[in-house]
């Protein structure tokens, strides 16, 4: 695999002057999000990088798949981030803007089904907007899942929206033809629009960080009033954490499933539930696994119609992790299958 890397000189910045730069990456469930971070940890040479990253779900899969999850790994807890953004993102800027050492870089990572917006507006209409810098929004497209209808989501449409890059992720899966499909689609849904290609989430980063290219001016200017509707709209429900999923889900349709368990699966029953069993409405699922038959452990992803099983070595006692995302799933189902797959 080429490592892109970007000299430290491009990147470096005036804390004092500008504020910490903050980069946001969103995108739609299994577009290569925690890859493109992953990227980025790995090039960033003598950058110090802080990373905040949030997920739906009861557990936390993408934290234990970056590849540095120690002193520069600060989580959000789980659940929806619209929800938590007004005082748990705040409080977690501020910690890493209180440490000792300088942090260079923020990066936030957003959960598949993230409106941007109101992650955006944070950091623009709060004190934030004096300690950091928004850089840019970079939104992840896999290539080979994207469509006209994109799994009819609205937040799909929003973060390509707000999206200031769009990286076409998995370029390497897809014809010339249906790349040029999905770029046009991209078109017409954002005039204008910075498209970079990718395969494996892998860019140089000088053409990423430190780019300048989200219009603070538009949002301070033209948002205040969806701010407003926003908090309204979001504000009103119910904020307690749902053992199976939280209800703003529900307002795009997705629900997310987590399931946990200190015995191993049969690895045959549960490829026989991945390719003949599970709901096509599943959209993505990952999870850290535990097979009878192996001492390894292996980090599970799926992604619409494609999944992979990679095997490393256990860093904690073994224990089944997993999470389903998709729309009218039935978790009495689910569940019930999951066990059956269980030595």
């Amino acid at each position: 695999m080429t490592q892109l890397t970007a000299p430290t000189s491009n990147l470096s910045v005036d804390i004092p002057k500008q504020g910490m730069p903050v980069t946001i990456i969103t995108g739609f469930l299994g577009s290569g999000k925690t890859t493109l971070l992953n990227q980025i940890l790995k090039n960033k040479q003598d950058l110090k990088v802080a990373v905040l990253v949030n997920e739906f779900g009861d557990i936390n899969i993408d934290s234990q798949l970056l590849i540095s999850v120690d002193e520069d790994m600060l989580e959000l807890s789980n659940g929806c981030i619209c929800c938590t953004i007004n005082d748990n993102l705040v409080d977690a800027v501020y910690r890493v803007l209180e440490r000792e050492d300088r942090i260079d870089y923020l990066v936030i990572e957003t959960t598949g089904v993230a409106d941007p917006l109101p992650i955006i507006l944070t950091f623009l209409g709060t004190e934030l907007r004096d300690l950091t810098n928004l850089d840019s929004i970079l939104t992840v497209v896999d290539a080979e899942t994207f469509n006209e209808e994109h799994f009819h989501s609205e937040a799909a449409l929003k973060q390509i929206t707000y999206g200031d890059i769009i990286l076409l992720n998995k370029t390497d899966l897809v014809t010339p033809e249906k790349l040029e499909d999905v770029e046009n689609c991209i078109h017409d849904m954002k005039i204008g629009a910075k498209i970079l290609h990718t395969k494996h989430g892998e860019v140089a980063l000088p053409l990423i960080l430190d780019v300048g290219l989200t219009p603070i001016d538009e949002y301070t200017a033209n948002d205040a009033e969806d701010t407003h509707e926003h908090e309204h709209h979001h504000h009103d429900h119910d904020h307690h954490h749902h053992e199976y999923h939280s209800h703003h889900l529900e307002n795009d349709g997705f629900i997310s499933i987590s399931f946990q368990s200190d015995r191993p699966f049969d690895v045959h029953k549960f490829e026989t539930f991945l390719t003949e069993e599970m709901p096509q409405e599943v959209f993505r699922a990952k999870g850290i696994l535990w097979f009878s038959d192996s001492e390894l452990r292996h980090v599970f992803q799926l992604s619409g119609f494609r999944y992979s099983l990679n095997a490393d070595e256990w860093n904690t006692p073994p224990k089944n992790q997993a999470v389903f995302i998709g729309r009218k799933l039935d978790i009495g189902q689910i569940y019930s299958q999951l066990n059956e797959c269980l030595v």
